[in-house]
């Protein structure tokens, strides 16, 4: 098996209440309860209809379920955390005993304080990488990870004409000073994840500049989480429409977890966890 994450000294990702192996790529499985996801939105925005998409995920093989109740893609607005908080609380519940990591997708203060103290999330993975208000106490003395995202503006404009001097340079600064002040502020570095944001305030040629030079962000020691499932650079490099985009995800996925990326963070379980199959027996 040549995955190329083994090159990389870390035999464990922490994730709350379990460690995950790091030999190989560790796949997270998306269930958006929102009515306006780009890829799913309204398909499991009801307990029932998302219990069971998140059960034949993990049946899938997806090792974590990243659970979000607020759509950010390009152009969505911003709803209240009270709203936020009734979409993806009772789904936490009841996955809670489920066997795999919990990881919220979300960037609000209030919603991480009420899923941490209600024990039933193991992973906080923002986008906002806990620059909100008291998001960084919020996990302080908690026993999550975090997941620290790049982005560039807003949800609502942040693919209006984005513009780099050097964007490998920049967001790899950025996530530093992220890291820098989780640690200062007291929070364990080996319970850090980063995240380059692909399509976060990106253009295609970011998001191609960031993926070839990928093992740039392997240098934090640090899990690394690469997210481009069905996202509009799939399109615009295809051609395709978001419900067309699996294949070329997949192979997406792929090229990410070859550049050194340790969580996949996919719509496609299946397909990514059988290429993946593959792809560790025949390379």
């Amino acid at each position: 098996m040549r995955f190329s994450i083994c090159e990389i000294a870390m035999n464990n990702i922490y994730c709350g209440r379990f460690n995950l192996a790091a030999n190989k790529p560790i796949v997270m499985g998306i269930v958006n309860v929102t009515p306006d996801s780009f890829s799913d939105g309204g398909k499991f925005n009801s307990l029932d209809r998302a219990y069971a998409h998140a059960m034949t995920l993990v049946e899938s093989g997806a090792q974590i379920l990243d659970i979000g109740g607020e759509s950010t893609r390009p152009g969505s607005e911003s709803v209240s955390a009270e709203v936020e908080i009734d979409r993806v609380l009772p789904l936490l519940h009841k996955l809670r005993d489920v066997g795999v990591p919990l990881s919220l997708d979300t960037n609000k203060t209030e919603v991480m304080k009420v899923a941490i103290a209600d024990g039933v999330v193991d992973i906080i993975n923002d986008v906002n990488a806990l620059e909100a208000d008291g998001a960084v106490d919020a996990v302080l003395n908690s026993k999550v990870a975090v997941c620290l995202m790049h982005k560039k503006g807003t949800p609502k404009t942040m693919q209006e004409a984005p513009a780099y001097y050097d964007v490998v340079n920049e967001v790899y600064n950025y996530l530093l000073n992220r890291v820098s002040v989780l640690e200062k502020a007291g929070f364990p570095r080996d319970n850090i994840w980063i995240d380059p944001g692909f399509g976060f305030g990106k253009t295609l040629e970011h998001n191609i500049e960031l993926m070839k030079e990928m093992k740039r962000f392997l240098t934090f020691s640090l899990p690394v989480l690469v997210g481009v499932s069905r996202k509009t650079m799939i399109g615009q490099m295809t051609g395709l429409p978001v419900e067309k985009r699996v294949t070329p995800s997949v192979v997406a996925a792929l090229i990410a977890a070859k550049e050194g990326a340790h969580i996949l963070r996919v719509h496609d379980v299946e397909e990514t966890v059988s290429a993946l199959k593959v792809w560790e027996m025949m390379a």
